[in-house]
């Protein structure tokens, strides 16, 4: 895979948000304001840019038995450096986002790429993949807040939009209106992206990825053997 594509998998194709479904609490909760929304969006990316970096430079020096353990210290290092900045230079921001700026620590984009794409990359591609999935995230947020924003509360930005007040729909500021909006891009982008379901998988025991330690794909093949015979 390219470098240009490795960047851009990240927004569109492999968008952390809406095709992979990760990081969806802080999605439903901070996007009810399109500020809050962007400086979630830009923190987390700080984070991910940091750690994934971090993660590809010591991949071969952190053990592997304790490799999640040195994932999250790493991070939550990060998400410290990134709260106390925003809280010395943006701190109304800072106290709009609360606890969801200390949950980037456990977010499943953050941990996930350190998991599956820094630990096995070198750290230029590592950092390339950070920017494309934090951009992603990003826009995904920025798309979301501003659909509840504007039909919601009649605002964009803190900004009043002429007669829009009068007919904002406010369950769209809600939990349930979070849903909502937030099905249907999912469901927008699946259409744009020609995503389908795979309908061929394998239910049974020998697609299990746990076969082998129950010992059960045996049992499966025996019986589809017998069955064979019979």
């Amino acid at each position: 895979m390219g470098k240009l594509q490795n960047f851009l998998k990240g927004i569109i194709k492999e968008n952390p948000v809406l095709v992979l479904v990760l990081g969806t609490c802080p999605t439903l909760a901070i996007t009810t304001s399109v500020l809050n929304a962007l400086g979630m969006g830009v923190a987390a990316t700080a984070v991910l840019l940091c750690s994934n970096m971090a993660v590809s430079a010591l991949r071969n020096v952190i053990p592997d038995k304790v490799r999640i353990p040195c994932y999250i210290v790493l991070i939550a290092g990060f998400v410290t450096m990134v709260e106390m900045l925003m809280h010395a230079f943006v701190p109304d921001l800072y106290e709009s986002l609360g606890i969801f700026l200390s949950l980037i620590v456990v977010n499943c984009i953050i941990l996930g790429r350190a998991e599956m794409y820094a630990s096995k990359n070198g750290v230029v591609d590592s950092a390339l993949d950070a920017l494309g999935m934090g951009i992603g995230f990003t826009l995904a947020l920025f798309i979301m807040s501003s659909i509840r924003e504007i039909f919601g509360a009649g605002t964009w930005c803190g900004l009043e939009i002429p007669f829009a007040g009068d007919y904002s729909v406010m369950i769209l500021t809600m939990a349930p209106g979070g849903f909502f909006v937030f099905g249907c891009l999912i469901a927008l982008v699946n259409k744009l992206t020609g995503n389908k379901p795979d309908k061929k998988k394998n239910m049974g025991c020998a697609g299990c990825p746990s076969a082998s330690l129950c010992g059960k794909i045996e049992c499966k093949s025996k019986e589809d053997v017998n069955d064979g015979n019979a």
